[in-house]
C-alpha cells in the first residue's frame, strides 16, 4: 500500500495538457481560462468625474462665484476651453473636460443661475478618476484562471467577447454489481439502490467536468468489457465497486485484460483502502471502492484534483484548521479521513467527528459539513487541540 501523498501525485500525473476551446464570454463562467487574455484597452479611458458636481480649477478657490459655461455628462462630454473664473456642471462617469483639475460635490455648491459659490469645506479630494486607474491596455487575466462573475464582469470592460478555457474532461461513470438497481426501481430480493453513480457524476460536475454515467455492470467480465468499450472516448473512466480482490471483484482483471497500466492499487487510508488507478487506452482511469462513503471520500481526494488538472487549475486544496470538540484515540496505520461537524468557536471553528464512521453510512455523510484528517499513527488527542480538515460543500 502507498500513503494517499503519493496516491494522489501519481493520479494527477495521469492528467494530460488541457486542450482549449474558444467559447462565448456569456458562457464562460465556471470554466478555466486557457490562455492569457490580454485588456484592449484601458479603463477609464480618460480622466473620469467620480461623483456628481462641478468640474473647477483648483486655482480658482476662493476667488469668489463662477461661472458655469457648460455640462459633461456620461456619454457627452464638454469640449470647450476651461477659462478662469469658470465651471462645468459635471456627472458621474463624465469625461473630465481639458484645463479642469477637481470635481467639487453639488452638496458642496450653492447655484444662484449661472454662478456658484464652493463652500470653505469643500473636500480637498479631487473627485476625479485618472485615465487607466482600473487597468491598462494589455493588462492579462493569466491562464488557470477559474472564471467567476467577477471576471466576468473584468473581461467584458476589457472589451473580450471570447475567450479560450480548458474543454472540459468527459468523464464515464460505472458501476457495477447483480444487486444494483437503478432509483425509482422497486428492488428485489437482495437488491439495493445504485446510488454511487449518481453522487460521483454530481462530483464530476462540481469539479468541472462533463459526467456520463454507463448502464450498471452486471458481475461478468463480459458485460464489464462492454461497459469499457462504451466509455470509449472519454477522458476519464470511474468505475465505482469491484476493485477489491473477492470473487465478483472484476474489474482488476478486466481493465488489465484490455491493457490498463495500472499506477497503483490500494493507499493507506480509511475510507477507501481499494483504490486502483492507471491509463486505459487514452484515458485515465480511477477504480473507486464500492461503499457509498468510500465512494465518496476518494472520489473527492483523488478524481475531484485530476478533473482540475485537467482543465490547468491551478491547485487550492490546502486543508483549513479547526480545535477538536471531543477527544480522540490513537490513529491506526492508515491516514483517516473522518466525518464531522463544524461549529464556531473562539478562534477557530470547533470540529466534532461523528460517533459512528461505517463506510456504509450515507446519511452520516450529509450530515457531515467537514472531514476531519488524521494522519497515520497520529496520537491521541485532546479537546481544544488543532487539526486539519476539508470542508464539504453546501
Amino acid at each position: 500500500m502507498i500513503s494517499v501523498a503519493e496516491a494522489l501525485a501519481r493520479v494527477l500525473s495521469l492528467a494530460p495538457p488541457p486542450q482549449a476551446e474558444e467559447v462565448p464570454l456569456d458562457q464562460a463562467a465556471g470554466r478555466v481560462l486557457a490562455r492569457d487574455v490580454a485588456a484592449r484597452l484601458t479603463q477609464p479611458p480618460f480622466d473620469s468625474a467620480s461623483m456628481d458636481g462641478y468640474a473647477i480649477r483648483a486655482a480658482d478657490l476662493g476667488r469668489g462665484p463662477l461661472r458655469v459655461v457648460g455640462e459633461a455628462a456620461a456619454g457627452r462630454g464638454w469640449t470647450g476651453t476651461a477659462g478662469a473664473g469658470e465651471a462645468v456642471r459635471i456627472f458621474t462617469g463624465a469625461p473630465v473636460p481639458d484645463g479642469f483639475d477637481r470635481v467639487v460635490m453639488q452638496e458642496q455648491v450653492s447655484r444662484d443661475g449661472d454662478l456658484i459659490t464652493v463652500h470653505d469645506d469643500a473636500s480637498q479630494k479631487s473627485n476625479i478618476r485618472p485615465q487607466g486607474i482600473d487597468f491598462a491596455a494589455g493588462h492579462a487575466v493569466t491562464a488557470g484562471t477559474f472564471l467567476t462573475a467577477r471576471h466576468i464582469g473584468l473581461l467584458a470592460a476589457m472589451n473580450i467577447d471570447r475567450v479560450p478555457v480548458a474543454r472540459r474532461p468527459r468523464v464515464a461513470i460505472l458501476a457495477g454489481g447483480d444487486e444494483l438497481v437503478p432509483p425509482g426501481t422497486p428492488p428485489g430480493p437482495g437488491q439495493i439502490i445504485s446510488s454511487n453513480d449518481l453522487a460521483i457524476a454530481a462530483l464530476v460536475a462540481e469539479a468541472g467536468g462533463l459526467p456520463q454515467r454507463l448502464p450498471i455492470a452486471r458481475d461478468t467480465s463480459e458485460s464489464l468489457r462492454e461497459s469499457l468499450a462504451a466509455a470509449e472516448g472519454s477522458d476519464l473512466i470511474v468505475t465505482i465497486g469491484g476493485a477489491s480482490v473477492g470473487d465478483h471483484d472484476l474489474v482488476a482483471p478486466v481493465a488489465a485484460a484490455l491493457g490498463m497500466r495500472q499506477e497503483f492499487y490500494k493507499i493507506r487510508m480509511r475510507p477507501g483502502k481499494p483504490l486502483m488507478a492507471g491509463r486505459l487506452a487514452k484515458a485515465a482511469m480511477i477504480g473507486l471502492p464500492g461503499n457509498p462513503v468510500s465512494a465518496m471520500v476518494c472520489a473527492m481526494i483523488f478524481m475531484q484534483p485530476l478533473i482540475r488538472a485537467m482543465q490547468g487549475l491551478r491547485r487550492d486544496d490546502e486543508p483549513l484548521r479547526a480545535r477538536l470538540a471531543t477527544e480522540l484515540p490513537p490513529e491506526g496505520d492508515r491516514q483517516h479521513y473522518l466525518r464531522a461537524r463544524l461549529a464556531p468557536g473562539p478562534d477557530l471553528p470547533l470540529i466534532r467527528p461523528a460517533d459512528d464512521q461505517d463506510s456504509s453510512l450515507q446519511s452520516v455523510l450529509a450530515a457531515s459539513d467537514a472531514l476531519l484528517i488524521r494522519p497515520a499513527g497520529d496520537p491521541a488527542r485532546k479537546p481544544g487541540e488543532i487539526v486539519e480538515f476539508i470542508p464539504l460543500g453546501r
